[in-house]
């Protein structure tokens, strides 16, 4: 990934957790009246509504580490590598936020999982501080937690 798509997407990432748009999105569906929720929450008890990008791109990101699950557990998987599935992750991340089109509250509780997925990949990419399978751990939990919290027929969990 080119560093100032890297920037962008961390930039975007840290604006949705604050609950704030990012330049350029100001004007369309992620853009919020109110401040992003503290932490993850059901609908009134039901899941959150998804879209098709949304449920694709999190399948591409569930199907990217469940392939590494395994050497991950084991501690196999090699710097490289670490460093290459975060980059892809983020490079999943960057067309959520692109293609997504989600109510304002649906969104503003994904701002959440979002922020998570970026925080995890950029561990695995040595950009913030932790090991690389911290990240890993990370970024499962958030996939996790997006099954939990939206509705996403085809979901399976990471173990």
């Amino acid at each position: 990934m080119k560093p100032r798509r890297t920037l962008t997407v961390a930039l975007a990432a840290a604006l949705f957790a604050l609950g704030a748009s990012p330049p350029g999105l100001a004007a369309d569906a992620h853009s919020h009246a109110a401040g992003a929720p503290a932490k993850l929450a059901l609908d009134h008890g039901k899941k959150w509504t998804t879209d098709a990008p949304l449920r694709q791109r999190m399948g591409e990101i569930r199907a990217l580490i469940a392939a590494q699950i395994d050497p991950i557990h084991q501690g196999k998987l090699a710097p490289a590598e670490y460093a290459a599935l975060g980059a892809a992750i983020e490079g999943k991340v960057a067309s959520i936020v692109a293609e997504c089109k989600l109510p304002p509250e649906a969104d503003a509780m994904l701002h959440l999982i979002v922020a998570d997925l970026v925080a995890g990949a950029d561990i695995m990419q040595g950009k913030a501080a932790g090991k690389p399978a911290d990240g890993a751990h990370k970024v499962v939990t958030a996939a996790n937690a997006y099954g939990h919290y939206f509705n996403d027929a085809g979901w399976k969990p990471l173990g």
